[in-house]
């Protein structure tokens, strides 16, 4: 019987997936060289099987993954043998992993680029994924000297990560399912109307151009209403391949993600009544269009 799909072999999976990519190996070639077949290492990187120490230790070699990141992959994987199934107690008590390494916006990324759906609320700011060149670069640029000292490479790399982000799941070769619900404060003209004018045109452009995006607008005044008026939620479904993962964001420190069945419905359910109680993707094109109107003016 294979591991259980959990969050941290999910995300060792999918790193490892990507570092194997890079480097152009197949699948066959990691497991010829630990003695396993291809198929092994696919269930390996969909979080469904597992790698030894000594295994996972030649196939970081092999990949020649050094440094932080080969640390941050050697702790994962002892996180993800350690995680075991547990009885009804514990698992209640234990559900939630909170991703307390350094690179955890990577193996975000890694599971959006996998999901086959993807639910997102935004209060404060436009979902990154929605976010329109200029927006990620004034975004990225306020937590700069804040969040990490001060420099430009940081913001250029930030900003390079966001846009390649961006793209995979925007372009990747099966269209996803995109469901995004933001908060009307996101869309207010901001003192930049050059970047705010730019990510409204941004927003009409993404619906206009991928048919399987919907975008809406949650009504000011919801706030009693709203299941989680005090931050963002996002929810991936892998159409069954693994359980679903839910998390809600944070604006600094480790995120909590959640992968049990009774979490992952519940924060799916706060979603959907986030939609309900926002304006239909129809009213939400006509405001973007007027708030570009009123930005121009």
């Amino acid at each position: 019987m294979g591991a259980r799909q959990t969050v941290e072999r999910r995300q060792l999976g999918l790193s490892l997936k990507r570092h194997r990519v890079a480097r152009g190996r197949s699948q066959a070639d990691v497991g010829k060289l630990i003695g396993q077949s291809d198929s092994r290492i696919s269930k390996v990187e969909d979080g469904s099987a597992t790698l030894s120490p000594a295994q996972l230790e030649r196939v970081l070699d092999y990949l020649d993954v050094r440094g932080g990141e080969r640390d941050t992959l050697l702790e994962l994987g002892a996180r993800a043998r350690r995680r075991q199934r547990r009885s009804a107690k514990e698992s209640h008590e234990y559900r939630a992993y909170a991703d307390t390494l350094p690179g955890s916006f990577q193996r975000l990324a890694d599971m959006e680029a996998e999901a086959a759906a993807i639910c997102c609320y935004g209060a404060g700011v436009v979902p990154g994924l929605l976010q329109s060149p200029s927006y990620i670069r004034a975004v990225t640029s306020a937590c700069d000297g804040v969040f990490w000292p001060t420099s430009e490479i940081e913001v250029e790399n930030r900003f390079a990560f966001r846009r390649e982000r961006q793209i995979k799941v925007l372009e990747a070769q099966t269209s996803k399912k995109l469901e995004f619900v933001v908060a009307e404060e996101a869309l207010d003209v901001d003192d930049d109307t050059t970047v705010m004018r730019e990510q409204l045109e941004h927003l009409l452009y993404l619906v206009k151009q991928h048919q399987r995006i919907t975008i809406q607008v949650l009504k000011r005044g919801m706030s009693l209403r709203n299941p989680v008026a005090n931050g963002g939620i996002v929810v991936l479904d892998f159409a069954g391949s693994a359980p679903r993962v839910a998390f809600a964001s944070t604006a600094y420190g480790p995120s909590t993600y959640h992968d049990d069945e009774e979490d992952t419905a519940a924060m799916l359910r706060a979603f959907r009544k986030v939609q309900r109680l926002a304006r239909d993707p129809a009213d939400t094109a006509t405001l973007i269009r007027r708030k570009l109107q009123e930005n121009s003016s």
